[in-house]
């Protein structure tokens, strides 16, 4: 199983450099689980930058993963996360979730660079101009 950390979902939908390494986990569909609040971050990012068309498609497929809601378990597991780990709430859920579900955690976001379960994609610096 893998879930797929907003900086990764960002990277695929606006096309940057780390795409193509997020790409295949996003393609398996029957091993993606997409914590809820990971479409409430691409929302609000993704509003910022895209028509709204754009981003009602992007959520559309992120919604072909398994869309794991939050439950009251699942926010008091976060919080001990974020304790542990220095997280940010989000974050915490997120990763919480991928733990929850002994899933491969992707991530460009060096937060969880070193963290148990984590693919940290090294974030690619923005093109020199």
């Amino acid at each position: 199983m893998n879930v797929v950390d907003s900086s990764g979902w960002i990277e695929f939908f606006l096309a940057g450099p780390n795409g193509p390494s997020f790409k295949p986990v996003i393609e398996q569909r029957g091993r993606l689980i997409v914590p809820v609040i990971a479409l409430y971050e691409m929302h609000k990012i993704l509003s910022r930058k895209l028509p709204a068309v754009a981003v009602n498609q992007a959520l559309d497929v992120m919604r072909l993963g398994r869309v794991i809601e939050l439950t009251d378990r699942r926010v008091i597991a976060a919080s001990t996360i974020a304790a542990q780990y220095k997280l940010a709430m989000a974050d915490a859920v997120m990763y919480s979730i991928a733990l929850e579900h002994k899933a491969t955690f992707w991530t460009q976001d060096a937060d969880y660079d070193g963290l148990p379960s984590v693919q940290y994609c090294v974030k690619s610096p923005p093109p020199s101009t």
